[in-house]
């Protein structure tokens, strides 16, 4: 058996085209462009790699990026200040926080700092809540390219087992969140996880997203299941691909997999961040008549 790819980029290019459908009727109906800003802090060139793919797909399907760079030894204070003045802004729709941030920052509290209806890469504990409890609330990015990636492939998930190597509350969690909602049966596992192998066997479906290279082994993978590999470190990912392709049904390459559908929903929720915000300031709308 060789796995068909799970290809994102291709998958992505049509996710971006609706997105720019949408932005141009929202700009139609508005008059404006929808913004999303984007916050850098200090000089990784990794991420400045990433903000800057991002601001460039924004500009492919018609939305403003705003780029907010700040000095990498600003405290935690002051990063929190300027997240909550885009979360006041009413030019700003959507916000976007790049992490990793410098070890001396409190990351958590700058993610809270986001307004929930702006936290269109959700990272806040709100959104991790509604998306959960499936009430609607912003994915988080990464794995909510995850779903749109295997909805395109039209991977069945109702009743599958589904393991997720990895706990981080912006991906590991969120993912299984996000498969338990589909019906799927979901266990976590981790770096520390006793028998990780063996829980790995038994699963129809492998997320992997522990930041670990090569740490799924190819041999361990059920023949026919399905391999996402959301982990990325020198052009490799936490999966022993060549190895897991042998035996998988359905494998996301590293790099080309997750990482273009990642970006892809964070545009297209900036797109519905925008609606809302739009919807909510109408007259006569719930909002302003609570």
């Amino acid at each position: 058996m060789t796995a068909q790819i799970l290809d994102g980029r291709a998958a992505s290019v049509a996710l971006l085209e609706r997105v720019r459908q949408e932005v141009s009727a929202f700009v139609e109906e508005h008059d404006r462009v929808p913004v999303l800003a984007t916050v850098l802090v200090g000089d990784d060139p990794a991420s400045h790699t990433y903000v800057r793919m991002k601001a460039n797909r924004s500009a492919k399907v018609g939305m403003r990026s705003r780029r907010i760079e700040l000095d990498a030894g600003i405290t935690t204070e002051k990063l929190v200040e300027q997240i909550r003045d885009l979360s006041e802004d009413p030019e700003v729709d959507g916000i976007l926080l790049q992490h990793p941030v410098p070890d001396h920052i409190d990351e958590r509290a700058a993610f809270e700092a986001i307004d929930p209806a702006k936290d269109v890469d959700g990272v806040t504990r709100i959104s991790f809540a509604t998306t959960a409890f499936g009430e609607g609330g912003f994915e988080s990015a990464t794995p909510g390219g995850i779903m749109a990636l295997l909805n395109a492939y039209d991977i069945p998930l109702a009743g599958k087992h589904a393991v997720v190597v990895g706990r981080s509350a912006i991906l590991g969690r969120p993912v299984g969140m996000l498969l338990l909602t589909r019906d799927a049966t979901v266990t976590y596992c981790h770096s520390r996880t006793v028998d990780l192998a063996e829980r790995v066997a038994e699963a129809d479906v492998i997320v992997a997203a522990a930041g670990r290279p090569g740490l799924v082994r190819g041999a361990w993978i059920k023949p026919g299941a399905v391999v996402v590999d959301a982990g990325y470190a020198d052009d490799s990912g936490d999966v022993e691909y060549e190895a897991a392709a042998e035996r998988a049904s359905y494998i996301t390459p590293v790099p080309g997999g997750v990482g273009p559908m990642t970006i892809a929903t964070l545009l297209a929720q900036t797109v519905r961040a925008a609606r809302q915000r739009e919807a909510a300031q109408r007259p006569g709308t719930a909002a302003e008549r609570e």
